[in-house]
């Protein structure tokens, strides 16, 4: 059976503890099946089995924090071999915990990965992108000890949708911006247990656009791809530009030196449209600050991301939420 994690003691119960998983037993065929109940709940489903390598005493670890809607994993391990079939991937239960992108950088050890038609040997320093949904073939060498920031696929498609169409994933090798990534996980994995929810969230945000840029320059174009590139920029600008009460269609084309009309044509392909995505975002803002004891008054929260009418601020907000602005922030100061 697996070690469940064990709660970490922390100063401020708004900052999750870090989780740990130990494997159990008092033999290797126990201790393995225990890692493999691990491996499970905090990477992948794997069939877990010896090698010639594996010592007796099979020793390992996993340590664990969210970063906003990412996790930050650390593992160790004695030599072992893991198995991922479609028919392990299939007999997993919780689709949306594998669903999602690693990206994985190699401190110690050495790692023979087999994922469908790439073989790769990973060595200290290396990095590597890897599919949560794809079959996969590993083999601990050497004692290994790797850090890796676990990404929902949807959020990655989001920022890089020409992902989608390739059958493989890019080469990390050389990039600037994956080593720039290597570094920001290491900051993260000491500053985590002082940062808040909202600064979680914008180490998740700034983590998701290194990655796009680690990714962007190995990926293919075509013009479907290129529409959805295009709207995922646009949606970056208006979010660096919220606080513009002019921020709209008009402005987002004069921006991108295009007509309102062609600006128009471009969200049809999907359901937003740029005021809705504009007025989402704004509203999306404002919660963060509601909830912040520290925000300022409901006027001010919403003047300063856009609104310039409170009443019109405030029945979009409970449009969207349910509940009022007024309420959100009533709710924030009485927990403060």
């Amino acid at each position: 059976m697996a070690l469940a994690p064990a709660p970490a003691l922390h100063l401020n119960a708004a900052h999750p503890p870090l989780e740990r998983w130990c494997p159990r037993g008092a033999d290797p065929v126990t201790r393995l099946r225990s890692w493999s109940d691990i491996l499970a709940a905090t990477h992948l489903a794997f069939e877990v089995k010896p090698t010639l390598r594996t010592p007796g005493r099979f020793q390992a670890v996993v340590t664990r924090r969210p970063i906003g809607d990412l996790m930050l994993v650390d593992c160790a391990a004695s030599p072992f071999l893991g198995h991922r079939d479609n028919d392990v991937i299939a007999a997993r239960a919780d689709f949306a915990h594998e669903n999602v992108l690693g990206f994985q950088f190699v401190c110690k050890g050495v790692e023979l990965v087999r994922e469908g038609d790439r073989q790769l040997a990973l060595r200290p320093g290396d990095v590597v992108l890897w599919d949560g949904l794809q079959p996969t073939e590993i083999e601990i060498a050497e004692a290994f000890y790797k850090r890796t920031l676990l990404f929902p696929r949807d959020r990655v498609l989001a920022v890089c949708p020409r992902l989608a169409g390739l059958e493989a994933l890019p080469s990390m090798e050389g990039s600037a911006s994956a080593r720039l990534l290597v570094r920001f996980m290491n900051a993260l994995a000491v500053e985590m247990p002082s940062l808040d929810g909202a600064a979680g969230a914008a180490a998740a945000n700034a983590a998701l656009e290194l990655l796009r840029a680690a990714v962007e320059p190995a990926l293919p174009s075509d013009r479907a791809a290129t529409r959805a590139a295009m709207r995922a920029e646009i949606a970056r600008y208006a979010r660096s530009h919220l606080q513009d009460p002019q921020l709209g269609p008009a402005s987002i084309a004069r921006a991108y030196a295009m007509s309102v009309r062609t600006l128009h044509a471009l969200f049809e392909d999907v359901d937003a449209s740029v005021a809705g995505l504009v007025r989402t975002e704004r509203l999306a803002r404002c919660l963060e600050d509601l909830q912040q004891p520290n925000g300022g008054s409901v006027t001010e929260i919403a003047f300063r991301w856009g609104f310039c009418d409170a009443a019109h601020f405030s029945r979009v907000f409970k449009r969207e939420f349910g509940a009022t602005p007024s309420e959100i922030r009533h709710a924030a100061l009485a927990a403060a």
